[in-house]
């Protein structure tokens, strides 16, 4: 490496830290920039790793960053992930799927109509909205995106990018391994020393007193904040609609009679929710709690009561969901769990982490590396702290299913909605939930639309279906070709379920 190459320095390993490191190595290479990267990663410090779920933009990453999906699957022991089969969030204890595929993106949307058209006439037609999606016939029959030809390789079933569930010690490890000319130093940062002219990181000071130059440092060190957290970033907290501030997370044994879950499980219980992600040998699991509500002894005891069996919980995690004022302060930036946190739902922390890597990439590294960065840094803070906001706002959503019998879902039901929750539910009662209900997101980038609001929306019984008809009021032409197209698709997608191979076969086959 060019003794004077500009060096960026990751610190905290992990999910996000390696993910960072791969992308932005990436991003430099096909800038034609020579950048060194490094990432530090202390040896010591423990993962509670029991299962994490990704969004699709997950696979589009690591499809770009030329890693084999089977590969991946084979050495990090992940499963698929279709979406999230939410149970008991709504009065009456209904369940509800919520998968990530798109039916509207399948073909053209006649002039006239909204882009998601079939959404629309899916719901007019009084019918299970989750149930005109392949990825919700593929999460009911627990199978694989693949069948099999006839001279045994793998079919893809799927149009769609699907995502996954996985253990995070082991990806971390698993990206370690793909990361190449990228500086692994096995280090604990002890201290930071700063320019006193302009306030940046000059260098890194680890625990043995080594000093490490630096020009850039991205903060992936998740709660601890060990970077960021020096540099007067700030805080908004969420803590007044997203209340749960506790999590007590255990293991348990896959169902031996069952084939493996390609969805997350989100069980609404008393005062959280219960998560269950399947990777290949077990399931993580965890109960997110409000303290206010429940001890973590009572939480225990219920979880147990539920489950009708003990659990050995692996500690009980304070957790406080919020955000960074600044993501971005001098020459860090915070990535991960470091920058923001909002609940273990809808995989919104790694997705995050992707989002706001693929941002920095959008950055020549003559600007984040320079003197023209204070600029950009204003509108990368003004877009992150967005998004977060955005995702805050649609888990808060998702505590709309008007349940009053116990006393965190009485409190969340009857003041636990912000007014912006309350605004669009009220809107959405009247008109259609269309793209133009959503601010467009910096780059086209991937974020929290209608694609996303409308099967949660459908499944808390919020999507009426006389305003899904005024969509096709003046348009009974196209009314009859979207029943048309969507019977058409329920036929293909109920045999791709069919065809496709058990999760579980798929995995093993590997």
């Amino acid at each position: 490496m060019d003794k004077n190459a500009k060096h960026i320095a990751i610190v905290g390993g992990g999910t996000a830290g390696w993910l960072a490191a791969l992308v932005l190595k990436r991003a430099a290479e096909k800038a034609g920039q020579t950048i060194r990267f490094s990432v530090i990663e202390a040896p010591d410090i423990p993962t509670v790793g029991v299962g994490e779920g990704s969004t699709s933009v997950f696979r589009q990453v690591l499809l770009d960053l030329g890693i084999d999906e089977s590969e991946f699957l084979r050495e990090t022991g992940a499963t698929f992930k279709f979406g999230i089969h939410h149970k008991g969030w709504r009065a009456g204890g209904k369940h509800f799927f919520g998968p990530i595929d798109d039916p509207n993106a399948l073909g053209p949307v006649p002039a006239g109509l909204p882009a998601n058209w079939l959404h629309h006439a899916r719901i007019a037609s009084g019918k299970s909205l989750a149930d005109a999606h392949l990825f919700t016939a593929l999460m009911r029959a627990r199978k694989s995106p693949f069948a099999r030809s006839a001279t045994g390789d793998p079919i893809a079933l799927s149009p769609f990018h699907h995502a996954y569930h996985f253990d995070q010690a082991r990806l971390g490890a698993f990206l370690a391994r793909k990361a190449k000319n990228i500086d692994h130093i096995r280090a604990q940062v002890a201290g930071l020393k700063r320019a006193s002219s302009t306030g940046n990181i000059t260098d890194l000071i680890m625990t043995d007193g080594a000093a490490l130059p630096v020009d850039f440092v991205i903060d992936c060190t998740g709660f601890r904040r060990a970077i960021i957290g020096e540099l007067q970033a700030g805080w908004t907290s969420y803590g007044k609609f997203l209340p749960l501030n506790r999590a007590m997370p255990f293991w348990m044994e896959h169902d031996p009679n069952k084939d493996i879950a390609p969805y997350t499980t989100a069980q609404a219980v008393d005062a959280g929710w219960i998560w269950a992600i399947p990777v290949q040998d077990r399931m993580g699991c965890g109960y997110v709690f409000s303290d206010a509500h429940i001890t973590p002894d009572a939480a225990q005891a219920e979880i147990e009561t539920k489950l009708g069996k003990p659990i050995e919980p692996r500690g009980v995690l304070s957790i406080e969901p919020g955000r960074l004022n600044h993501a971005w302060v001098n020459n860090c930036v915070a990535i991960g769990l470091a920058q923001s946190f909002l609940e273990p739902l809808e995989a919104t922390s790694i997705h995050g982490s992707l989002v706001q890597t693929l941002i920095l990439t959008r950055l020549s590294f003559d600007t984040l590396l320079g003197p023209k960065a204070a600029q950009a840094r204003i509108k990368y803070n003004m877009t992150v702290a967005r998004q977060v906001n955005d995702f805050a706002q649609f888990i808060n959503l998702h505590y709309a299913g008007g349940r009053t019998d116990t006393a965190f879902w009485t409190d969340m039901t009857h003041s636990g909605l912000t007014g912006q929750t309350q605004a669009q539910l009220r809107h959405w009662q009247a008109h259609p939930v269309t793209r133009a209900d959503f601010q467009p997101f910096a780059g086209n980038l991937p974020h929290v639309e209608e694609q996303l609001y409308a099967p949660v929306l459908a499944g808390l019984g919020k999507l009426p279906a006389a305003c899904a008809k005024q969509v096709f009021a003046n348009h009974p032409r196209l009314k009859a070709q979207a029943r048309k197209t969507l019977m058409q698709l329920d036929r293909e997608f109920k045999s791709a379920a069919l065809r496709a191979l058990g999760h579980r076969a798929y995995l093993t086959q590997l």
